[in-house]
């Protein structure tokens, strides 16, 4: 069943220096099953980020329609929760009342109700016995999961997330993978991630869809073939490695088609 539809979507913003306009997307469509993972990934500059907050609602766009649901797009809603590069947490509140804010904004649950889903969701992201602590007190890792706890409890029908992992060293990012996936096996939301991290891409998603260089248009869209439950092994496989060079292929024409030399991730 379709989840989120967007259908020839254009952005173009106003660069006040230079005094003209730049068109940042162009022409994007791009659909979504219900409980789908779907990755994104492409240059630098590309606009990912961009249409990630046109679909939170949190940016306008100039063309097209977004609908989740069949219900067009036209700003913030409950149906969509955020998760960003950095955490965002409240300093001043305890991990369980981090988690229990997005529930006390969209007044949908009571207090009962928030308790529980409160705690669920700690466990569920492997922080039971954590409730009481602080932000300040935890690892980037561990902030990252009370975001995502967060986000889960507030029962959006699709998740964004940002390049959640991006701020984390290599070892805890491969670790926070895998538990991505296992809480996603559990709470089976629609999940559309933006990467920089084509190994992480195919790693966590049904389909990866590559977007081009400025301005941004979907340049193709990758089916991943690799089973669930997924191990880090994999990363290792020879069909990984050879989807992980198609895909970045695809991405080196589209940089040196505006002059921008990449290395691999």
């Amino acid at each position: 069943m379709l989840k989120l539809e967007a259908s020839h979507v254009s952005k173009r913003y106003w660069l006040e220096r230079e005094g003209n306009e730049v068109l940042a997307l162009s022409d994007v469509s791009l659909t979504i099953e219900d409980g789908e993972f779907m990755a994104i990934v492409g240059p630098s500059g590309c606009g990912k980020t961009s249409l990630l907050n046109i679909i939170a609602g949190l940016l306008p766009y100039d063309e097209g329609s977004v609908s989740i649901d069949g219900r067009k797009v036209q700003g913030p809603g409950v149906d969509r929760a955020v998760v960003f590069q950095h955490s965002s947490l409240l300093p001043w509140r305890t991990i369980a009342g981090n988690v229990r804010y997005g529930m006390e904004l969209q007044k949908r649950f009571d207090k009962s109700t928030m308790a529980e889903r409160t705690d669920y969701f700690i466990k569920l992201v492997g922080l039971g016995g954590f409730e009481q602590h602080y932000p300040s007190e935890l690892s980037g890792g561990m902030q990252q999961r009370v975001n995502l706890a967060r986000a889960l409890a507030a029962d959006p029908a699709v998740l964004l997330m940002d390049e959640p992992f991006a701020a984390l060293d290599a070892q805890t990012r491969e670790f926070m993978q895998s538990e991505l996936l296992k809480i996603w096996a559990k709470a089976r939301k629609t999940v559309l991630f933006i990467t920089h991290q084509i190994n992480e891409a195919i790693y966590l998603a049904d389909r990866v869809a590559v977007i081009s260089a400025r301005p941004g248009r979907v340049k193709d869209i990758f089916q991943v073939p690799f089973n669930r439950p997924r191990s880090l092994h994999l990363k290792r496989e020879p069909e990984f490695l050879e989807l992980e060079d198609a895909i970045w292929q695809l991405i080196e024409e589209e940089s040196s088609r505006i002059g921008v030399v990449l290395a691999p991730d």
